[in-house]
């Protein structure tokens, strides 16, 4: 079920006053078995994949706690080959197999693998990331078996981020489903509050940009230098409203019967380095990489070559992770080199420059300067391959073929466009810590954005991009 659709209004409106007219126990089931009906919208047939790393998972955990020894060590591992296994073979089995099929052709063989008809499942990286954190916490004694099935369900199947998260951790969310939340009407304003805000960044920015976004990067080669560099600034924004903006509402949706979500995003476009862009890009996702990859590889208690390749390894499996193609691994791979090369920089090449020129110079340079490096990388991310992302860079490049945009949109709505972004950047992080202290600005707020969803948002039923990982 998709957040921009009307069908989620009523079924948000539905759930949440049944929520708070239910006991505890009954909430418990009641959002159980609104969430397995949210998933099972999208494609009824794949809940099952859903049920099955339920069970696993859930018996694991208990097992893991009981258990002593090298059992404990082969209990997780068979938890996480089950989860992964399901992951390799919906989303990455066609591209290993197409992979060997190139270079059979390569080596001059007839051989020829055939392809499969797989359907990725919705959101599968997300809820398989996130079942994967409640074995590895429970083996690492930071957090206790759950022995309530339904509970645990929950944990990985919560309707506002079973698709694209946050990716929770179970220290702070399965203590959340044990309580038993007052209505609150702090919390109601909130949360309705940042789901409208949400609503917006998607509907009517990222959704809008798509357009310009969409028609220049499906035929890059019809499009001259300045029209694709325009695309590709679009797309940096709209990537960033449409995920933050599925996060916002999320976390709302959660906020107004009482739970409370990790932030998954802080501003990440006025981050002054690669290294800071991460803390506050997709936070649940860093921190999963982080604590689950990059520390169990050696981190930074390694020797220096060691943990230059620790970082480059673990951007270039966030990558995979996020898309089986090499444009997605090459996307990865480049924000590991960036990150490399700035511990080079910072180790082996030590200059001061705020003995020539000032910190606000320094900062505004160091801004614009991740931003371009930032917006540079998802072109990998956006193109249909790695040809198209190679004549998207050529065409940007060639600064003789400048002339005109061309786009589908005119010049009023493109100067739109300008002033959508730059209401982006002064009041996205305003909106999300706004006081909702006083009832009647929260109403003249919260109805004000609705009122802009409805008259300027784009309504075609446009799926959040972040729903094919």
């Amino acid at each position: 079920m998709l957040f921009n659709s009307l069908q989620f209004i009523f079924f948000f409106i539905v759930v949440t006053l049944a929520y708070f007219s239910l006991p505890h126990r009954g909430r418990v089931w009641l959002l159980l078995l609104a969430s397995c009906y949210f998933y099972a919208v999208f494609q009824p047939i794949y809940i099952l994949i859903l049920f099955v790393t339920i069970v696993v998972d859930y018996f694991a955990g208990i097992w893991i706690a009981e258990a002593s020894g090298n059992k404990r060590k082969w209990l997780l591992i068979i938890s996480l080959i089950s989860n992964i296994g399901f992951l390799a073979y919906f989303k990455y089995y066609n591209f290993f197999i197409e992979n060997i099929n190139n270079v059979y052709f390569r080596l001059g063989s007839e051989t020829h693998l055939e392809l499969l008809k797989i359907l990725l499942p919705i959101g599968l990286s997300f809820h398989t990331f996130q079942a994967m954190s409640y074995t590895i916490e429970v083996y690492r004694g930071n957090q206790k078996a759950e022995k309530d099935f339904s509970i645990y369900a929950l944990y990985v199947m919560f309707y506002p981020q079973l698709v694209a998260g946050p990716i929770e951790r179970p220290q702070n969310l399965l203590w959340q489903f044990h309580s038993s939340f007052k209505y609150d009407f702090e919390n109601l304003k909130e949360g309705l509050m940042r789901m409208a805000w949400g609503m917006f960044k998607k509907v009517v920015i990222a959704d809008r940009l798509s357009m310009v976004v969409d028609y220049c990067y499906d035929n890059p080669q019809n499009h001259n230098g300045l029209t694709l560099l325009v695309a590709t600034l679009f797309f940096t924004f709209q990537i960033y409203c449409d995920f933050s903006g599925y996060s916002d509402i999320a976390i709302g949706a959660a906020r107004v019967m009482g739970f409370k979500l990790m932030e998954n995003f802080d501003a990440p476009y006025f981050s002054k380095s690669i290294s800071e862009f991460w803390r506050r890009w997709h936070i649940s996702l860093s921190g999963w990489f982080r604590d689950y990859l990059y520390i169990p590889l050696g981190g930074n208690r390694v020797g220096e070559f060691r943990r230059y390749f620790n970082v480059f390894f673990v951007f270039m499996m966030s990558g995979f992770w996020h898309g089986a193609a090499w444009t997605f691994i090459i996307w990865g791979a480049l924000h590991g080199i960036y990150l490399v090369l700035a511990q080079i920089r910072d180790k082996y090449f030590k200059f001061s420059f705020n003995k020539v020129f000032s910190e606000n110079l320094i900062n505004g340079f160091n801004l614009v300067f991740t931003f371009v490096l930032v917006m540079f990388t998802w072109v990998f991310f956006r193109a249909k391959g790695f040809t198209n992302s190679m004549i998207i860079f050529q065409k940007i490049f060639n600064f003789s073929n400048y002339d005109s945009i061309a786009t589908p949109l005119n010049t009023n709505e493109m100067i739109f466009c300008w002033v959508l972004i730059l209401i982006l950047l002064l009041k996205d992080k305003l909106m999300m810590k706004i006081s909702t202290q006083k009832t009647p600005q929260f109403y003249l707020k919260f109805v004000g954005l609705l009122l802009l969803c409805y008259f300027l948002g784009v309504f075609s039923s446009n799926q959040f991009i972040y729903f094919q990982f």
